[in-house]
């Protein structure tokens, strides 16, 4: 059996259910584990691991028949068929050959380029990993999710996504959002004590559920089941895998219903006409069907997953991975970018810088205790690297020590851990002469608030903290009460020790990236769990000019339609929560905007979900990453440019092909339409039209790797359906007007007979709908002030060329084709040009008149609860290790 296999029954430790789990005691949780308080050996783990296999869900990785499945099931396949088998019913063999081709081509294009496209993705999900820190051999350590086995002794913290299904062994203050598994929207708050044998999945109160978020505290446990014998396991197994269409996907269907509903009018007209003149039934039925194929983009589907395919590629080498590929035009969308502060604007390697007493002036070393005292790790650790530490303590940890500071010295009674709504850490200590004290760490202006005691000359210092643009936190303490243990209600009283500073530089680039940025049209605003005066010095220190801050308070006091124009206007939200950031970021999708969020921590991932594009990176919080569309593997504004710039120029490709082929398509079936009506015969066989189809449509394959105009890439273009539809009906006729100037050169000039009128205007059609691209692909003058790329040149030509050769190749019988005089080609050259230079000038007169810059459109984001559901359950998929 494959080692991904997630069916496997553990051998090597006994099997116990999560009720029972649940019900029992802590200690007899171990027991029948066979695990111990400290850790299961490497080699214990290891040993089950074989045994029952990775702690991952059903695989999801890219299966060729399921794409396959989605090539059949096109609606201009299905026309195909229906096409292919009214040309056997009637022995047009010529026909059925032709469209079996086309069959085969449309299929195997689409699918091996859709099937490259998916196992780019699990690629790109491959390189990603989720980490949790776990008790093996006695010691700390971070290994990756989907090495977890049952009886591993695992630490959760504040915005952790749970890794396994967990028997709580040690809680603080914990609670979870268990939505995911039970959808109930509030939080389930956690404690060691044994429930009911019989309890539901809701009722678990003595363990926490694979999948489900920390929503606060902290908690020491062990893992009881993993994989698909987990609780949210056994949910994913049922679930479809279908994800919500992204706006690139809706413009497309809405694309595909604009040719639909032009199809059906010409197909009923074309049948209704051919009838009335009393034309075979069966034959203009085939032809009727011939042209609403005709007018069908064909390799569509093909040209779309070859432009996000090689899109993916070109990201990835920018260390930029996209977790649907689709997304990577909605990247593209993106006018204006709400980012944190620290490692995007600033190098965020935060460092200690020292300690202020309240009044300004060098603080005692006691403060530094204080300080390590009320990390959220285990303060007897000595200095250096800390698995799982916050930044901010992190630098404390790693900061050198007077030898007279020795947390050791004392035991942590009681916590009330961090979270991102009260922003402090407060703990109730113990030394070893048994003296207890309450100790207070957080923000500088929420400890504050708390303290009944603070020195005149604190305001001023902290003010210049923040005007030097440093970190600052504040500490805080009092003696304990007699028998006291630590509620909300213990947070008063307190007086102020201190200020801890740490100091994190602007980036080096961060200039040049934030300019990058303006160039393509993206305003860059701040929110931020900082002083706003820290925010406002970075920005000054890179030269931005500032819209002003908005703090958290002004947030809560403004009504939305006060905030709309707010936030519009204001460049840095500072001192927000997690609430008030997606507010901000839901207004400002109100104002029409297209908004992209990128966050790493526990509080950003509210605000990730309601963005636009959520965007975070491969070292962010369990949360954010799964809340996000797009990660970062360098937290970079240049390497996030790079990626806009490619979602536009993937969206300014398709767009091309979809203005070429519903232009020409349109004015060709037009011309097919009057011309069958006024002819003797037909103008063009139904074999013939498909074949003109197939051939130019294969000729712009090239175009994903086509160049783009530097212009088209300056701001966000969005679909527009009205557009494409004036844009159809202007160039439409133009090309019709040129198909009647050919008729007439066939039948007034060259009197040509049937196969030689079909092959005249197969070649012009083909010459025409093929060069156009030069003229469309830009709104500058064709390769002189844009050049296009090699293979698309290539590739036009050689269309062109099979075009005029069909006639006088061996296949010219099987076609129905006859060949031409050498005057027509002359003429051909003329009518070419002609036809050029008119789109030109039209083109000019479009893009001028009719043709405004596309509006800003609001859009609803789509995500609903299974949305959530599938988003973290990829993060145990065995597509990718422990990815998402």
């Amino acid at each position: 059996m494959d080692e991904h296999s997630p069916t496997r029954v553990l051998s090597s430790a006994p099997a116990l259910p999560l009720r029972g789990a649940a019900a029992q005691d802590a200690d007899e949780v171990l027991r029948s584990l066979g695990a111990r308080p400290a850790g299961l050996s490497t080699a214990e783990a290891a040993t089950r691991r074989a045994a029952g296999g990775p702690n991952v869900l059903r695989p999801h990785r890219a299966r060729p028949w399921r794409v396959l499945g989605r090539q059949l099931r096109s609606p201009v396949l299905i026309l195909l068929f229906v096409t292919a088998g009214v040309s056997v019913f009637l022995g047009e063999a010529a026909n059925a050959v032709i469209i079996g081709v086309i069959l085969a081509a449309s299929i195997g294009l689409g699918f091996v380029n859709e099937f490259r496209a998916e196992r780019a993705a699990d690629a790109l999900h491959d390189q990603l990993r989720h980490r949790v820190v776990v008790l093996r051999d006695g010691a700390r350590d971070e290994i990756d999710v989907t090495d977890l086995v049952p009886g591993d002794i695992v630490e959760v913290d504040t915005g952790d996504v749970v890794p396994a299904d967990l028997r709580l062994l040690e809680t603080h203050s914990l609670s979870c959002d268990e939505g995911i598994v039970t959808g109930e929207s509030l939080p389930v708050e956690k404690s060691v004590v044994p429930v009911a044998p019989d309890a539901g999945a809701g009722d678990l109160t003595s363990c926490a559920l694979m999948g489900t978020v920390v929503q606060s505290g902290s908690a020491t446990a062990v893992v009881v089941a993993t994989g698909t014998r987990t609780e949210f396991g056994r949910i994913a197994q049922g679930l479809g895998t279908a994800q919500p269409q992204t706006e690139f996907q809706r413009g497309l269907g809405r694309f595909s219903v604009l040719l639909l509903e032009v199809a059906l009018i010409l197909t009923t007209l074309i049948f209704v006409a051919n009838v009335l003149l009393r034309r075979p039934v069966l034959d203009s039925l085939l032809f009727s069907l011939a042209i609403a194929v005709g007018i069908t983009p064909q390799l569509l589907p093909a040209v779309v997953s070859a432009s996000l395919a090689t899109g993916s590629r070109m990201l990835a080498r920018r260390r930029v991975l996209v977790k649907r590929l689709v997304c990577i035009e909605d990247l593209g969308d993106m006018d204006v970018l709400v980012t944190d502060k620290t490692g995007t604007l600033t190098d965020g390697r935060i460092s200690y810088a020292g300690a202020l007493a309240a009044d300004g002036t060098t603080a005692p070393d006691e403060l530094l205790l204080l300080g390590l005292l009320a990390t959220q790790t285990d303060y007897t650790t000595p200095p250096g690297s800390v698995p799982g530490l916050n930044p901010l303590d992190a630098a404390l940890w790693e900061a050198p020590r007077p030898t007279d500071v020795r947390p050791g010295d004392y035991v942590r009674r009681d916590i009330l851990p961090f979270d991102h709504e009260r922003r402090r850490t407060t703990v109730l200590v113990e030394a070893h002469d048994g003296s207890r004290r309450v100790v207070m760490k957080g923000a500088a202006e929420d400890v504050m608030a708390r303290c009944a005691d603070i020195p005149a000359a604190a305001s001023d210092a902290l003010a210049a903290q923040y005007a030097a643009g440093s970190r600052v936190i504040a500490v805080a303490a009092r003696a304990a009460a007699d028998g006291e243990t630590l509620t909300p209600m213990s947070e008063s009283g307190f007086a102020l020790v201190g200020f801890l500073v740490f100091v994190d530089r602007p980036k080096a680039d961060a200039r040049a990236s934030l300019e990058k940025l303006a160039r393509l049209g993206i305003a860059v605003k701040i929110a931020t769990g900082d002083n706003g005066a820290v925010a406002e010095k970075v920005l000054s220190d890179l030269g931005v000019a500032s819209g002003g801050t908005l703090i958290g308070a002004d947030v809560d006091r403004l009504d939305d339609e006060e905030l709309k124009d707010a936030v519009a206007r204001v460049t840095v939200f500072a001192r927000v929560s997690p609430e008030q950031k997606a507010r901000i970021i839901r207004l400002l999708r109100h104002k029409g905007r297209s908004v992209g969020f990128l966050g790493d921590g526990v509080n950003d991932a509210l605000a990730l979900h309601q963005a636009d594009i959520g965007i975070s990176v491969d070292s962010a919080a369990d949360v954010a990453k799964d809340a996000a569309d797009v990660l970062l593997l360098d937290k970079d504004l240049g390497v996030l440019a790079d990626g806009v710039t490619e979602g536009r120029r993937i969206f300014a490709n398709t767009i091309k092909y979809l203005l070429m082929g519903t232009s020409s398509n349109f004015g060709n079936m037009v011309s097919a339409s009057v011309a069958s009506v006024v002819l003797p015969f037909l103008p063009m066989l139904p074999g013939q039209i498909l074949l003109n189809n197939l051939l130019y449509d294969s000729g712009q394959l090239a175009i994903p790797g086509d160049r783009v105009d530097p212009e088209q890439l300056e701001a966000p273009s969005r679909w527009d359906i009205g557009f494409i539809r004036r844009f159809m009906l202007v160039f439409g006729p133009i090309s019709s007007l040129f198909d009647f100037a050919t008729f007439g050169l066939m039948l007034f000039v060259f009197h040509a007979a049937e196969g030689e009128f079909q092959a005249g205007w197969f070649i012009e059609s083909i010459a025409t709908q093929t060069l156009i691209i030069f003229a469309i692909r830009t709104r500058r003058v064709p390769f002189v002030r844009s050049r296009p790329s090699l293979g698309l040149t290539t590739a036009s030509l050689a269309v062109v060329a099979i075009g005029v050769w069909l006639p006088y190749s061996p296949l010219s019988g099987l076609l129905g084709f006859r060949p031409l005089p050498a005057p027509f080609f002359l003429a051909l050259v003329g009518m070419v040009l002609a036809y050029l230079v008119c789109v030109e000038v039209a083109k000019a007169w479009f893009f001028r008149a009719l043709a405004p810059r596309i509006p800003h459109v609001h859009r609803p984001r789509t995500r609903g609860y299974s949305h959530r559901v599938l988003r973290r359950s990829s993060r145990f998929s065995a597509r990718s290790p422990g990815a998402k």
